[in-house]
């Protein structure tokens, strides 16, 4: 293996812990759990079904409707009847979770930008490349590592 792709693989590993790191800080200042902040994180891309978060969390129904009912309670995510079928609800983030987020997040994203812009657009493809074969291949093992025996 050449020293640059090892380089790569510890820059990658110093990365992930760095996000993690984040990802704990705010989960902290929130006062939720990381599987909560995780559901944040779905909901900040548009409103999901408890069902649909089940399935991108690997929760059971049950867990789904603790966890939102957890952060209802601290005013971070809403329920919304489906208009036309009341038997289903939408979840979307409060305006509240969403200040409180972008108050987190907002200056790691426009941060990120101004250092993002350094880079050509040739850069940036490659850039875009890794990232997208990075999260591939982590997909690929997470479902892998889940499907080995547990202790």
């Amino acid at each position: 293996m050449s020293e640059l792709v090892e380089q790569a693989g510890r820059a990658a590993q110093a990365l992930q812990a760095a996000v993690d790191g984040v990802d704990q800080a705010a989960a902290a200042v929130l006062g939720v759990n990381r599987t909560d902040l995780r559901c944040l994180e779905i909901l900040w891309q548009g409103e999901s079904t408890p069902g649909e978060l089940a399935a991108e969390l690997g929760l059971t129904s049950g867990s789904v409707t603790t966890m939102l009912d957890r952060l209802a309670k601290l005013d971070y995510v809403a329920r919304h009847p489906e208009p036309g079928d009341r038997r289903k609800v939408k979840i979307r983030i409060t305006d509240a979770a969403t200040a409180e987020v972008m108050q987190i997040y907002g200056p790691i994203a426009q941060e990120g930008a101004t250092e993002v812009a350094r880079y050509s657009d040739a850069e940036l493809r490659t850039v875009i490349d890794y990232l997208r074969r990075a999260r591939e291949l982590q997909e690929r093992h997470r479902t892998r590592i889940a499907d080995l025996p547990k202790r």
